[in-house]
């Protein structure tokens, strides 16, 4: 616009001057642009805003914006002002006293005569936007001299004191979504994201129009052609009070065979036209090509594809690293040691020409002196008309052992930046054959332009990796790597989140060893999603994990767990299976929390069955007892514990899912995860399932009778020898004499600690033989022993530390009748 009003002043004439009637024929309408801080300082100030108000940007800038807008002055006597019309006193109005001042959201505009110094009195047309968002803009406004819309056969005619700015909706006006697209070029000196933020406030508040009448109206535009449209409104406004229909070829003296009413562009402006329309249909092209994903990857390569080879013959894109590595905003300035992988080349030269040259995924810096380095470090275009040899070989040298001059040298230039929220990303690199035209400035906005659209699709898809991998890393981090073996069970897992956009969730499955070879198998459902349910997930599986080690009994346990969750809070409930498989007794122990049931495939017969169970409350109820119930089972048996996002869809009965459920789990299947991969193809894949998937299966192997050996032995301190003797006996029986001293060894220093510290039950010894070789001495004590630092003097405190120095693993815990105390040594591999 402010362009446009350079070319419609004469040679010679001062800036301060009216234009002429008839300097409508530029094709433009002079707008001044100001903008203005929260503090009321003016931010922005266009030069025509210095033309129209007398002031320049340097001596504007950083002002308060009353000392430059007049906006105060005599008000008429009836202190109110017909819209539309003239107001009597010297300022722009009440409207805008009360925006600048805070007190309007909603746009306003008015019009009204005022004095400038050395212009005398102007007719001003004014619109003023309140701004919001994160920058430090409030106010946007659009002023333009009411005189440069005069056309010059008008005479200062009636119709033009008619005109009225107003607002209408952008999609009023055919092509005003394209004519909003060039808005940006009337804000001086600010960024295209705060350009943009602004532009999109303005569509929405309402699109700058002028109003005739109460039908006929067209936009204000920094574009072509606009005033134009006034012309024809204005001879529209004529005919209407001649009585005449407007015609729009009609013919009059001295209208040079086109008629008063004609349409007319000379040649120069339709050329300028079509090729503005061509490059904004092109921008409208790729944003609807880019985009079309949350993936990062397909997202690079569609920017690529969208400009070869209609904007240019090769493209290439280079990414931060940490946008590579799906990481947080990359922080600091680049600079020469910063890395830069290439991501993707499109190219129409012949397949392979490229390739080995320029291969994708290769990591680089950019020296000072490269236009790349430019780029990335203004995080402005930049453009070299034509590669010249010398720039060939400085941008070459960078590329070792390999010699990319043949490919660059004489061809077209830019280089845009990919950036978000001011940080530099990326960059692209365009070429153009030497046989094409070369890229010029109008190239060089429509690239700035095409790269500020890809740099928010790709930040979007960025952010979208970056939360999907802490998503991830997260909830990898709450569900525990369980073994796929423990005494007397093999066990599988699968989790499946609910969505693809929400990976974190409140289910958990857990398995925990306990002494006497026993497992503790849990499943839990926090309800809800996100993080909220996922920390909530988190708080109690760590206090199951703590009160299975305590080997609280099933019920018990949830007691301890639903009291917990009331102390944290009433805001979640979880429901909770929690199962005490006992492989020597060949019997589970149940208890739940307001879950669904488990399924038990038997290996006798492969019959399913979903266990009868207490259903009990969710955790977090409080006052409601829970039971526990003991289910005989054999060895090869199969328990089946998952969560309700299994079986459960939306409008579907959950019966069916469970009767589902059952019928998978009994199919055979060659190993533990077969079978798991055989329910989730069965359930996991049905239409509408919205929730997370935990799905625990174990094979309940059980423990032979004969890898198991118990000794009972009077309160007599003489009995550790015997205690020795027989595990050295058992331990050969088992074949395992390699192991026979050392487990002779510590199982004296604990059966001579249970002797000493017992009160009247005999000390009970068992070995148990299974992945490995469990040794527990059990005895009516109820205090359990402490590791201590034992000095050359002391005569307590040596037996634990023989057996914490012996054993892969040892530990105690209380029982009913007193304590176990247990250790476990590694068993040697079978020939």
């Amino acid at each position: 616009m402010d362009r446009g009003t350079e070319r419609d002043r004469s040679p010679g004439r001062p800036a301060g001057d009216r234009a002429p009637a008839g300097a409508v024929a530029s094709g433009r309408i002079p707008l001044a642009v100001a903008v203005v801080d929260r503090e009321g300082l003016v931010s922005h100030w266009s030069s025509g805003a210095a033309r129209l108000f007398g002031a320049g940007k340097e001596d504007a800038l950083g002002r308060p914006v009353g000392d430059l807008l007049p906006v105060v002055g005599a008000l008429p006597d009836d202190g109110f002002t017909p819209y539309g019309t003239f107001t009597a006193y010297d300022g722009l109005g009440p409207d805008l006293e009360s925006s600048l001042g805070g007190r309007l959201s909603y746009p306003s505009a008015g019009r009204a005569r005022l004095t400038v110094p050395g212009r005398g009195r102007l007719d001003v047309l004014w619109w003023a936007y309140p701004l919001v968002g994160p920058g430090s803009e409030r106010l946007l406004v659009l002023a333009a001299d009411a005189a440069a819309l005069r056309p010059a056969e008008s005479g200062g005619a009636t119709p033009y004191e008619r005109i009225a700015p107003g607002f209408a909706l952008h999609t009023d006006f055919p092509g005003a979504e394209d004519l909003a697209r060039r808005l940006p070029d009337i804000l001086p000196s600010m960024s295209v994201g705060e350009a943009a933020r602004i532009v999109s406030q303005v569509l929405e508040l309402g699109y700058p129009v002028l109003e005739f009448s109460q039908n006929d109206r067209v936009p204000v535009t920094p574009d072509w052609g606009v005033t134009r449209r006034v012309e024809r409104a204005a001879r529209r406004a004529r005919a209407a009070a001649r009585g005449l229909p407007p015609a729009g070829n009609t013919a009059e003296a001295g209208d040079g065979g086109h008629g008063e009413y004609g349409d007319r562009y000379d040649d120069a402006e339709d050329l300028e036209f079509v090729a503005v329309r061509e490059r904004l249909e092109f921008l409208n092209e790729v944003s609807g090509r880019i985009g079309t994903s949350l993936d990062l990857s397909r997202t690079i390569a569609e920017v690529c594809r969208a400009v070869v080879p209609r904007f240019t013959d090769v493209a290439g894109t280079y990414l931060r690293e940490q946008v590579v590595a799906g990481e947080g905003f990359p922080d600091g300035v680049p600079d020469t040691t910063t890395l830069w992988h290439r991501v993707a080349v499109e190219h129409t030269d012949e397949p392979g020409r490229w390739d080995d040259v320029i291969p994708v995924g290769e990591a680089m810096p950019f020296p000072a002196h490269t236009p790349f380095f430019r780029c990335m470090t203004t995080g402005e275009p930049v453009l070299v008309p034509r590669i010249s040899e010398p720039m060939a070989h400085a941008i070459a040298s960078q590329f070792e052992k390999r010699d990319i001059r043949p490919l660059i040298n004489g061809r077209s230039l830019l280089v845009v930046p990919l950036k978000a929220r001011t940080v530099v990303l990326g960059f692209m690199v365009l070429l153009r054959h030497p046989g094409r035209v070369e890229f010029n400035d109008m190239d060089r906005v429509t690239g700035a332009e095409l790269a500020a659209r890809a740099g928010l699709v790709l930040d979007n898809a960025r952010m979208y990796t970056y939360q999907e991998s802490v998503a991830e890393t997260l909830q990898d981090s709450m569900l525990p790597h369980i073994p796929p073996r423990m005494a007397g069970c093999d066990i599988a897992t699968r989790y499946l989140p609910g969505t693809l956009l929400g990976r974190i969730g409140g289910d958990w499955f857990d398995s925990v060893k306990l002494p006497g070879a026993r497992t503790a198998l849990v499943v839990g459902d926090v309800m809800g999603h996100g993080l909220n349910s996922a920390a909530m997930m988190g708080q109690l599986r760590t206090a199951v994990q703590t009160m299975a080690g305590l080997d609280l009994p099933p019920a018990q346990l949830l007691r301890n767990l639903d009291d917990l969750a009331q102390r944290l809070g009433d805001t979640y409930l979880a429901t909770c299976l929690y199962a005490v498989y006992d492989p020597i007794a060949g019997e589970l122990v149940i208890a739940n929390a307001g879950h669904i049931p488990p399924v038990l495939v038997r290996a006798a017969d492969g019959r399913s069955e979903l266990l009868d169970l207490p259903t009990g409350a969710p955790i977090g109820v409080g006052g409601v007892p829970f039971e526990a119930v003991r289910v005989p089972v054999a060895a090869g048996d199969r328990l089946v514990m998952c969560t309700d996002g299994l079986v459960e869809v939306r409008g579907e009965d959950i019966g069916v899912g469970l009767a589902t459920l059952c019928e998978s789990a009994a199919h055979p299947a060659a190993s533990m995860d077969d079978a798991c991969d055989t329910i989730i193809r069965a359930l996991g894949t049905r239409g509408g399932r919205k929730d997370d998937v935990a799905l625990l299966m174990t094979r309940l192997g059980g423990i032979d009778p004969g890898d198991v050996a118990e000794w009972r032995f009077p309160l007599d301190p003489a009995e550790s020898r015997r205690a020795r003797a027989v595990v050295r006996e058992q331990l050969h029986a088992w074949h395992l004499a390699p192991l026979a001293d050392t487990a002779a060894l510590m199982v004296s220093e604990l059966v001579t600690n249970a002797v000493r510290h017992s009160h009247r039950r005999p000390v009970q010894l068992r070995l148990v033989l299974a992945d490995t070789l469990l040794c527990e001495v059990d005895d009516d004590d109820h205090e359990l022993p402490t590791l201590l630092s034992a000095g050359p003097g002391d005569e307590a405190g040596r037996g634990l530390r023989v057996v914490s120095t012996l054993a892969r693993e040892w530990g105690s815990s209380r029982t009913g009748a007193g304590k176990t105390v247990w250790f476990e040594m590694t068993r040697p591999p079978r020939r």
